[in-house]
């Protein structure tokens, strides 16, 4: 009998730096980091706690899942077919939906044209490496990796992976990233956040892929930056309603 690649189920295009996982019987640290007893749920609270500074957060969630076992893809860490494709993609996917939202979504919202959190980076040259680090690293990757990622494979271990399930987890895991966005943005913020969180989620239920939402979600906030930046937000939010 000979083997074929091409024979693989999809998922078995993980990151090459995936080993098998250890049985997690084998190794009881792994197999209570993975489960919902008290050092599980430690692990749990110390990641949400920590979502405050979100790339350490991520990188909790990187070292949970070596140190637990768990394979990267079900953290959505699966190489994509075509790096510069998924980037691509992204990118148009990213910027589009924030054109979407600010010129349709948010006015209908009745949501204010400037946002007064960020408008201090209209023409701030000194400010734009900072914030486009954040919106690379803070959103892009540390919140997928911590709001889809994590949280969908932890919620997926108690709540199962059929339809109910996996729309019940887009939700709440929603929910939360809005929430996550109402002290420095507001309602206005929590709604944008609610919207793009299903959107964003919706995506990763159905492909079980992060990095084209990655992608997607570091365009959109950079989008935003780009918006902010040349003093355009009033007109691209007047664009369709005056």
């Amino acid at each position: 009998m000979t083997s074929d690649a091409s024979n693989l189920p999809e998922h078995a295009s993980a990151l090459p730096c995936e080993a098998p996982p250890a049985p997690p019987s084998g190794d009881p640290v792994a197999a209570s980091l993975r489960g919902f007893g008290p050092l599980g749920l430690l692990a749990i609270l110390l990641i949400v706690l920590t979502s405050v500074f979100k790339p350490v957060s991520a990188i909790l969630v990187l070292v949970w899942a070596w140190r637990s076992h768990t394979p990267w893809r079900e953290i959505g860490y699966v190489r994509p077919k075509s790096w510069l494709g998924t980037l691509a993609v992204g990118i148009v996917f990213g910027c589009a939906l924030k054109l979407l939202m600010k010129v349709i979504v948010m006015p209908l919202l009745d949501a204010p044209a400037i946002n007064p959190a960020y408008h201090y980076l209209g023409g701030n040259r000194a400010a734009l490496p900072g914030m486009v680090f954040t919106m690379i690293v803070g959103a892009g990757f540390a919140e997928e990796t911590l709001f889809r990622g994590y949280l969908f494979e932890r919620l997926g271990k108690l709540f199962g992976t059929g339809p109910g399930a996996k729309v019940s987890i887009v939700l709440l895991t929603s929910a939360l990233f809005a929430l996550g966005h109402y002290v420095n943005l507001g309602l206005p913020g929590v709604e944008q956040a609610m919207i793009t969180g299903l959107v964003f989620g919706t995506i990763f239920a159905i492909t079980g892929r992060i990095w084209m939402v990655m992608c997607a979600h570091a365009a959109f906030d950079l989008a935003s930056v780009a918006i902010i930046y040349w003093n355009l937000e009033a007109a691209v939010a007047h664009l369709v309603f005056k």
